[in-house]
């Protein structure tokens, strides 16, 4: 059945936001007098937010004391320079507009900080579009938690079982999983590390963006 609604992740599903998140990290490495890093570095960790991304600059995790500091300096360039060079994966607009056209909804579920969220919907000329935009928010709990997902649907007046969820993390599918809502996994997002995609648990594995017009069908 043609779903009522598509919602998705944002960093590596809708949105390829690796070099921006790239960009950052490596700002962090040149204000510690480090060279920068390849952006094909931080692509497959860029879902796991400041955590992967430092890891990755900075072999280092959220337990070591240098950690909140450089968070918090990576957070700020990041927010400066979030569309950079952020753009759609390539083929998700032909797909956005065959849902639209069709009446079918969509919007965004993902644990990036509304207060970073937001604004890179606007940048991307996406806000406007997206008929719910819930990112990381005081008092939410983050996927793979399914509340965002059933908060989202009830924004949109819809059972969960009428939506379906696009995510390249596992995460995404362990959310959706417990909110009782179709999930399909983006092969085209950051899906280089972890478990492998295929154990995943998805309904379905999309190798391309071009994929999500089935749901049209």
């Amino acid at each position: 059945m043609r779903p009522r609604a598509v919602l998705f992740d944002l960093d590596g599903t809708l949105v390829d936001t690796a070099p921006d998140l790239g960009y950052a990290a490596n700002r962090v490495r040149a204000d510690a007098g480090l060279a920068p890093l390849p952006v094909a570095d931080y692509r497959p960790v860029a879902s796991a937010g400041a955590r992967g991304l430092l890891k990755v600059a900075f072999g280092i995790d959220p337990d070591h004391a240098d950690f909140p500091a450089r968070r918090e300096s990576f957070l700020a360039h990041y927010r400066t320079h979030l569309a950079r060079e952020s753009r759609p994966f390539d083929g998700v607009e032909r797909a956005l507009a065959a849902f639209e056209q069709r009446g079918i909804a969509w919007g965004v579920v993902t644990n990036k900080p509304q207060w970073l969220t937001d604004p890179l919907m606007v940048a991307l000329g996406l806000a406007g579009r997206s008929a719910v935009t819930l990112g990381a928010q005081e008092g939410l709990k983050p996927k793979p938690a399914p509340d965002a997902l059933l908060m989202a649907c009830a924004a949109l007046g819809l059972k969960a079982a009428d939506c379906v969820y696009v995510g390249d993390d596992r995460r995404d599918i362990d959310a959706a999983r417990a909110a009782g809502m179709p999930v399909l996994a983006a092969a085209w997002g950051y899906v280089g590390h972890g478990e492998p995609i295929e154990r995943w648990g998805a309904d379905e594995i999309l190798p391309a963006p071009a994929d999500l017009l089935k749901l049209c069908a």
